[in-house]
C-alpha cells in the first residue's frame, strides 16, 4: 500500500491512446464540450478537427465578421439602406441632427416662408388669375374628355373648347358695349338742349340766383377740376386695357392648363407617398369630377337662363334684349341670389318701359325660376356634389366680395372639394379615435 502511493499519479494519468474508428473518448468528448479560447459560447466545433485548425477557423470567422461590419459601415456611408442608384448616383446618407444644424435649418425655413409671403403679396393679382384659370380648366376638362371620347384629338378638342369660350366672351362684350356707347352718345348729343331748357326754366333761374350756382359752376370748371376729370378718363382707359389684359391672360392660362391637364394631375399625384397614392388618386379624381360637373352645369344653366330672357325680351319689346340676356346669364352664375338679381334688373327696365311690361317680367321670372329649380337644376346637376345651402350662400357672398362673379363661380366648387375631404378623410379619422 505504501509503494502504491507514489505511483498513483501515473496510474491516474495513463498515456492517451488514439481512438479507434467509430469510438469516442469520453475525455476527448469532455474536452470538446469545453469552449476553447477565442470560441464564442454556443459555437460547436467540428468533430475530429485538430485544435489548431479550429482556432484558425475561429480567427477566419472573426476576420470575416469584421470585414462584413466594415462593408456594412461603408455601405451606410455611401447611401441609405435599400437605396438604388439613379440617374444622378446613389443618395447620400442622412445628415446628422445636431443642434446647430436644426437651428440653421429652422432659420432658413423662416426666411423662405417670409420670402414666399412677400412674393405672394406682390404677385397677388397674378396668383388670382392663375387660380381662376385652374378652376376654368377643371370645369372645361369634361368637355375635352367628351370630345376625345368621340375620336377628336386632344389638341383639336382643346381648340374647339377654347373657340366656344372666346365666342361666348365676344358675344357678351358685343352685347354690353354697344348699348353703353349708344346711351353715352345720345346723352352728349342732347346735353345742349337739356341745358337750354334748364336756362329757360324760371324755377331753375331762381335757384341759381338764390344759391349762387353759377359761381360754383365756374369754380368747378377750373383747371384743376378739368385735370382731375382728364385723369379720371385716363384711369378709365387704363382700367379698360387692364381688364382686357387680365381676360386674355386667363384665357391663355386656361388653354395651357387644358393641354397639359393630365400631366399636371399625374405630377401632383406623384408627390404623394406611394403607400397613400392610390387613395389620394381616388379622392382627387372624385373631387375633379364633382367640381368639373358643377362648373359645366352652372354654365349650362346660366346659358339657358340667358336664352330664355332673350326670347322673352324680344316678345314683350324690351330695349336691348341681348344685353339684358347677358346680364341675366352672368348674374345666374351667382349661387342662391344671382337669379333674383337678374330678374330685378330686367323688371326695372320693364317698369321703365311700361308698367304692364314690368308686371309681365315679374310673372315670367317667377315661373322660370320654378322650372329651373325643380326641373333643370336636378337634371343638370345630378352628377355634381350637393352643398349645404347655408354654406353655399356664405361661400357665394365671400366669393363675390373677393373676386366678383368669378369668385362666386369658384366658391361653390371650393366648398364642394372641402366637403369631400371632410367626408372621406377627416370624419373617418375622427371616428377611429
Amino acid at each position: 500500500m505504501a509503494q502504491d502511493g507514489p505511483e498513483q499519479p501515473e496510474r491516474e494519468q495513463p498515456k492517451r491512446e488514439q481512438p479507434r474508428a467509430g469510438q469516442h473518448d469520453s475525455a476527448s468528448q469532455d474536452d470538446r464540450d469545453q469552449p476553447r479560447a477565442g470560441q464564442r459560447a454556443g459555437e460547436q466545433p467540428t468533430a475530429g478537427r485538430p485544435r489548431a485548425m479550429a482556432v484558425s477557423s475561429d480567427h477566419e470567422s472573426s476576420s470575416t465578421a469584421e470585414m462584413a461590419r466594415e462593408a456594412s459601415a461603408s455601405g451606410a456611408m455611401d447611401g441609405p439602406a435599400g437605396a438604388e442608384a439613379g440617374r444622378f448616383g446613389t443618395p447620400g446618407r442622412p445628415l446628422r441632427r445636431n443642434s446647430f444644424l436644426v437651428g440653421f435649418t429652422g432659420a432658413l425655413g423662416v426666411l423662405l416662408a417670409y420670402a414666399v409671403y412677400l412674393g405672394l403679396r406682390n404677385a397677388a393679382g397674378m396668383v388670382v388669375l392663375v387660380v381662376i384659370a385652374l378652376f376654368l380648366a377643371v370645369g372645361l376638362h369634361p368637355a375635352v374628355v367628351r370630345l376625345r371620347s368621340w375620336g377628336v384629338p386632344r389638341g383639336l378638342a382643346v381648340a374647339l373648347v377654347a373657340l366656344v369660350v372666346v365666342a361666348l366672351l365676344s358675344a357678351g362684350v358685343l352685347a354690353l358695349v354697344p348699348p353703353i356707347v349708344t346711351q353715352t352718345t345720345q346723352f352728349i348729343d342732347q346735353l345742349p338742349s337739356y341745358l337750354e331748357s334748364l336756362r329757360r326754366n324760371e324755377t331753375v333761374n331762381d335757384l341759381v340766383e338764390q344759391f349762387d350756382l353759377m359761381r360754383r359752376a365756374q369754380e368747378l370748371a377750373s383747371a384743376d377740376v378739368v385735370g382731375r376729370a382728364l385723369g379720371g378718363v385716363l384711369g378709365g382707359a387704363q382700367f379698360l386695357f387692364g381688364t382686357l389684359f387680365r381676360v386674355l391672360t386667363v384665357l391663355v392660362l386656361t388653354i395651357y392648363f387644358l393641354v397639359y391637364f393630365d400631366r399636371m394631375r399625374d405630377l401632383a399625384y406623384a408627390l404623394v407617398p406611394r403607400s397613400r397614392r392610390e387613395r389620394v388618386q381616388l379622392i382627387g379624381d372624385e373631387m375633379l369630377t364633382k367640381v368639373g360637373a358643377y362648373m359645366v352645369g352652372a354654365l349650362s344653366i346660366a346659358v339657358l337662363a340667358g336664352v330664355a330672357a332673350f326670347v322673352f325680351a324680344l316678345a314683350v319689346g324690351l330695349p336691348y334684349p341681348f344685353a339684358l340676356a347677358v346680364v341675366v346669364a352672368i348674374t345666374d352664375l351667382i349661387p342662391q341670389i344671382g337669379a333674383t338679381l337678374g330678374a330685378v334688373v330686367v323688371s326695372l327696365v320693364g317698369f321703365a318701359t311700361e308698367p304692364s311690361v314690368g308686371i309681365a317680367c315679374i310673372v315670367f321670372f317667377v315661373i322660370y325660376q320654378q322650372i329651373e329649380n325643380y326641373l333643370l337644376y336636378p337634371k343638370i346637376m345630378r352628377r355634381s356634389v350637393h352643398v349645404n345651402e347655408v354654406a353655399a350662400l356664405v361661400a357665394a357672398l365671400l366669393g363675390v366680395s373677393l373676386l366678383g362673379v368669378i369668385g362666386a363661380l369658384i366658391a361653390i366648387p371650393t366648398v364642394a372639394a372641402i366637403q369631400i375631404v371632410l367626408r372621406e378623410v377627416v370624419i373617418p379619422r375622427q371616428d377611429r379615435r
